[in-house]
């Protein structure tokens, strides 16, 4: 059971102040964001000429996972997303492993994001840019979390415009050829299953709408609204991008592209646009890792106040209402993760991480019944068999130390049970 206080305490409930405007903006921040800029260029390295296939295989698998997590967050509509979910209908345990999934997983992102903006915004000096936005995000997330959605809406704002220009400039240039939409022999299930992979790590934001369920208004019609119609805004978004960037590079030129959408206006012809692409991109990740924080610092709050984590975590602070320790203690370790992370790595690892989270989501989704408003019972079979799939194809390394990780959340677990034993068979 979750640990709750009266309203004015330090452990209390927090407060309940987004509709569904609000909710849909916090998901789009956190998916359109840097991965749109920077996920391309690898997944059609991976793919080839099927990049669009691996797209497509993406958009189902977080459609699954959507439509499981959204159904189980009107269910359960408290902090924590698939931490609770897993918790309450699957068992402690697994609940457990989720929420550890999430929080090693999204911090790992949040790193990544971190450091997209120093990357864009003054590449010599990534790492300590990474880490100054880290402090300024957390800073703001400590004020509430009415002003973080507000910023997340000029955030969403800006990318889209910038994104606007990119697609038009592409569809104008003259330099567009249907024939690059092709799939050409070089394609292979395995490198479709990695593109995929690399762009769930674009799409896998919807999460921020499920783990702030108990700071959203009406959490039983507002969440199941929310999130499908921001996944599908990002799909359409996504889609567009990715058909305008092969029409004009195709494929081969596309996966060695360091810079994708800055190589897109290039070609197009518009050499004036390619400051205007690295400014959004910044703007992009600054989203990103805006919604990222929230979510994390959530899911910490909520595994403190089950003291999976130190209960001093889950402290409300008594003005803002918002998990203060927890915010901060994520922005610590995040920015420590940014100092000292490769990108690469960072990116590789919370895929992994992702993945199995919403692995635990589709399996509680499943549990539900009739009158729980269960999905389609073949929507979190395939959301299941996807996002291990994804996983486990994701490259060698990213897949060992993730899984290291993991089983070492796993063993702190079981240590903790086994003392707890032990006291219990030692008291009088």
């Amino acid at each position: 059971m979750t640990n709750s206080a009266s309203p004015g305490s330090s452990t209390g409930q927090l407060a309940r102040s987004l509709g569904t405007g609000d909710a849909v903006v916090v998901g789009l921040g956190a998916m359109i964001g840097a991965g749109i800029f920077a996920s391309l260029g690898p997944a059609a390295h991976a793919a080839g000429s099927g990049l669009l296939v691996g797209l497509v295989v993406a958009g189902v698998v977080a459609y699954c996972n959507a439509t499981s997590s959204a159904r189980l967050a009107a269910r359960y509509p408290a902090s924590g997303g698939t931490y609770v979910y897993g918790r309450e209908r699957l068992g402690e345990f697994w609940g457990y492993l989720a929420g550890w999934s999430f929080v090693v997983g999204k911090s790992a992102s949040c790193a990544a994001m971190a450091l997209t903006v120093g990357v864009y915004l003054w590449p010599g000096h990534a790492h300590a840019v990474a880490v100054a936005a880290v402090a300024g995000l957390t800073a703001m997330n400590y004020g509430g979390i009415q002003k973080s959605a507000w910023v997340t809406r000029v955030i969403v704002g800006v990318v889209l415009a910038v994104l606007a220009a990119v697609v038009t400039a592409a569809f104008t240039s003259g330099h567009t050829d249907t024939a690059r939409l092709g799939i050409d022999g070089d394609t292979t299930v395995t490198g479709v299953m990695q593109a995929a992979g690399l762009l769930f790590f674009a799409f896998a934001g919807y999460a921020r709408i499920a783990t702030l369920g108990e700071e959203v208004r009406d959490p039983a019609r507002t969440i199941p609204r929310a999130i499908p119609i921001a996944l599908g805004i990002t799909l359409l978004v996504y889609a567009t991008v990715a058909i305008a960037a092969l029409l004009v590079l195709g494929p081969q030129r596309l996966s060695i592209a360091a810079a994708p959408l800055s190589e897109l206006v290039r070609a197009s012809g518009h050499q004036w646009l390619v400051p205007v692409v690295r400014v959004g991109a910044a703007v992009a990740a600054l989203g990103s890792l805006l919604a990222l924080i929230l979510g994390v610092s959530r899911t910490t709050f909520a595994m403190a106040r089950d003291h999976h984590l130190p209960a001093a975590l889950a402290a409300v602070h008594p003005r803002f209402r918002v998990p203060h320790r927890a915010e901060l203690a994520v922005g610590v370790v995040v920015a420590i993760a940014s100092a000292t992370t490769d990108l690469r790595a960072a990116i590789g690892f919370s895929s992994f991480g992702v993945l199995l989270y919403y692995a635990v989501a589709n399996v509680a989704a499943w549990t539900l019944t009739a009158a729980e408003r269960r999905p389609p019972r073949a929507i979190p079979i395939i959301g299941l068999i996807g996002c291990l799939t994804l996983a486990f194809t994701l490259p060698r390394g990213s897949v060992l130390t993730g899984a290291l990780v993991i089983g070492i959340g796993a063993a702190i677990y079981a240590l903790r049970g086994f003392r707890a034993r032990v006291r219990d068979k030692s008291s009088p």
